[in-house]
């Protein structure tokens, strides 16, 4: 969820005919699916058997009369609320942990969003998309009912100072995870674009499996021998595309670009956009892509909470990844199957080491560091900039050892970035 950004809203939900297509033998999409284009269609034909509609007093009774001790968060949409469904809300149900999302006729969301996540997430089905177990639509009322993702969003774990640091090995397990999830959407037979790619809209469950939630500015992808599907810009500030923030343009390229400032946040530990940082820092991309693919320069601004968890080695091919997925020029981006490929290649084996801290009624999870480093490095008390002056000399690139094989981690050369200025994008929204 979080503050969107979007020039106005379309007039008409536009209807959606299509056939998704599968991308491995854990994910599923209904053969035949007929979509509603607006609430009054999906009262008079639901359509969709695998969703359960329930009715306005039954979310109360979930949520126990969305009590504010229920509350799991708030964003552009509305509220969540946590909420069980069991035998008291309605007979037969097994007892089961939700999360209720009610959205707010006041937002800057509307019966649009909500509809495109009934519409979407009713008819897919894969590991790394939250599952969608139904809806409310009682007269005004607008309501989803989700899985519970215990852990919650990727953004709080890791920039949350209450929590402990979210490690190397489980950072990029979520980016795979994530990149997963984005590959199925982009691999449907027509593919589905969804547009607001973000820490957090990560969510995770007990184990930390990484799943994809709010699909409320999700928009087919290109047909035929289009390129683009032209929209009005919505999105988040710092992780749109330069080109769709632009020109309106969407591709599956723009949800990649998001992907790289994702990819960014983790190795860095910084939010996209940060005002309280220097001037010349505010904007993650336009500060810390110049560095990327400058290995000595980007090891000295790696998050330092992760200091002795990673080889520079797979550190820099990550870095890489995410230079490219961030380039200026959307063809200079790989797509996503040969993003999961390298992310893939670079997992490490985790080690089970959380601790269930019981406050209240309620447990939360925790992290164990692997370890504290006895001598933490003096990058600690230094500024970035100052880690960044550190590293002004002449770099030479690595040698490669004779027995390895030659560097195919860069699936690209990097391009130049011709196509655009490095504005904020915050400033063009």
């Amino acid at each position: 969820m979080g503050n969107c950004c979007c020039s106005e809203v379309d007039e008409q939900y536009q209807r959606q005919e299509q056939q998704y297509a599968p991308t491995n033998a854990n994910s599923k999409a209904n053969s035949v699916v007929v979509i509603p284009k607006n609430v009054r269609d999906l009262r008079q034909n639901p359509g969709n058997s695998n969703l359960d509609i329930f009715t306005y007093e039954e979310m109360r009774l979930a949520t126990k009369r969305f009590r504010p001790d229920q509350v799991l968060g708030e964003g552009g949409f509305g509220i969540v609320y946590k909420g069980v469904l069991d035998e008291n809300v309605r007979p037969g149900y097994k007892k089961m942990e939700v999360a209720i999302k009610e959205l707010d006729p006041e937002g800057i969301q509307g019966d649009r969003e909500w509809l495109a996540e009934v519409n979407y997430l009713g008819q897919l089905e894969h590991p790394n998309l939250v599952k969608l177990i139904g809806y409310c639509c009682d007269d005004d009322h607008r309501l989803l009912v989700y899985e519970y993702m215990a852990c919650g969003s990727m953004e709080n774990h890791l920039f949350q100072r209450v929590s402990a640091t979210m490690t190397w090995a489980r950072r990029l397990k979520i980016a795979l995870d994530a990149a997963k999830g984005l590959a199925f959407l982009h691999g449907a037979e027509r593919s589905i674009i969804y547009r607001d790619f973000k820490t957090s809209n990560i969510l995770l469950d007990a184990h930390y499996n990484a799943k994809l939630s709010d699909f409320g500015l999700a928009k087919d992808g290109p047909m035929g021998d289009q390129t683009h599907v032209s929209t009005r810009v919505m999105g988040t500030y710092g992780y749109a595309a330069p080109e769709y923030v632009m020109t309106g343009h969407l591709t599956a390229r723009s949800d990649i670009y998001g992907f790289g400032v994702v990819l960014l946040e983790m190795l860095i530990g910084r939010k996209a956009m940060d005002k309280s940082r220097p001037s010349q820092e505010h904007n993650l991309v336009e500060w810390a892509r110049p560095l990327l693919n400058h290995h000595k320069k980007f090891l000295r601004i790696i998050d330092p909470r992760m200091e002795g968890q990673y080889s520079n080695k797979t550190a820099i091919k990550v870095a890489n990844l995410a230079y490219q997925c961030l380039s200026q020029n959307p063809k200079g981006r790989p797509v996503m199957s040969q993003v999961v490929a390298i992310l893939e290649s670079v997992q490490i084996p985790q080690r089970r080491e959380n601790v269930s801290i019981q406050s209240g009624n309620s447990a939360t999870r925790y992290e164990v560091p692997k370890s504290i480093p006895s001598n933490p490095i003096d990058n600690h008390s230094k500024s970035e900039n100052e880690r960044v002056k550190d590293a002004e000399a002449p770099i030479s690139k690595p040698e490669r050892n004779k027995s390895e094989p030659p560097n195919e981690n860069d699936l690209y050369n990097p391009y130049d970035d011709i196509l655009f200025d490095e504005r904020s994008e915050s400033s063009r929204i």
